[in-house]
């Protein structure tokens, strides 16, 4: 899309970039949007191993040409590239960008120890689970990493797990070991594989199946409640079929936390002005 497309699109929005350790998603939101709003435009692109503010900007001006935001947000999970996002976010809109991190503000309660180690991508699940769902609420965020998140009744961020995700495990499996393949994730047709690579692919996805399954019923009963379940990432819409949990997939959950944070921020920007 061009510039004069997408100023056509999206006067003025809000840029929201997430940058996971695979994949790296943009999303723009219209100047108006409500809170659960969802983005007029999203992206995803393959997240590079080194990235340089030049090559930040570049990216994103093949994908709006000279249309500049009115503001920004990122959330980043490899240290990295955050410098660079925020050069390049800065020179694509009219001011420096807020960053998901110690020092934003989040509106959560949380009860973790530390809530300067929680992952940008998880505080934004949890922010935008409450604006949308009923609480309490469980997300499960497929990336490299499978992330679940609990959110109690009272919208509070209980804490979760953190496990290898889908593509992950399969690259450990090929290359910690002297005769498996490489496979690409896709979902088996049957549970009892009848190759090697039908046996990967089964271990792989029912494996993973087991898991979430057995994880919700034992965050069930940790928290004394059942919960809203939501799938969100890779795999999602997959993996929603084979759970014998009843769960909603949201494509755009992550994104949409980031625009709730964006707006909480920016308003106490122009409060303290």
């Amino acid at each position: 899309m061009d510039g004069t497309e997408w100023e056509a699109a999206a006067p003025g929005g809000v840029l929201a970039v997430d940058v996971g350790n695979t994949t790296t998603v943009v999303g723009v939101f219209e100047v108006a949007s409500a809170p659960s709003a969802d983005p007029s435009l999203r992206w995803e692109l393959t997240t590079p191993r080194n990235l340089t503010s030049d090559e930040a900007f570049l990216l994103l001006n093949q994908l709006f040409g000279n249309w500049r935001a009115s503001g920004a947000i990122l959330s980043c999970v490899v240290p990295t590239h955050v410098a660079a996002w925020q050069a390049a976010l800065t020179r694509a809109g009219n001011a420096r960008p807020f960053v998901v991190g110690p020092g934003l503000r989040t509106g959560l309660k949380m009860h973790y120890r530390d809530p300067a180690e929680i992952g940008p991508d998880r505080i934004a699940d949890a922010v935008a689970m409450r604006e949308r769902y009923q609480m309490p609420a469980v997300v499960i965020d497929f990336g490299t990493t499978m992330n679940i998140e609990v959110i109690d009744a009272q919208g509070a961020f209980v804490g979760g797990l953190i496990a290898p995700g889908l593509a992950l495990g399969a690259r450990a499996l090929s290359k910690r070991t002297a005769r498996l393949p490489v496979v690409e994730i896709e979902m088996p047709k049957e549970v009892i594989g009848r190759s090697t690579r039908e046996a990967m692919l089964s271990g792989i996805v029912f494996g993973e199946v087991a898991r979430i399954d057995g994880l919700l019923d034992r965050v069930f009963a940790e928290i004394a409640s059942e919960a809203t379940v939501v799938l969100t990432g890779d795999y999602a819409h997959e993996i929603s079929g084979l759970i014998s949990h009843e769960a909603a997939v949201d494509d755009t959950l992550t994104l949409r936390g980031l625009h709730q944070l964006y707006l909480l921020n920016a308003a106490g920007s122009k409060r303290g002005s």
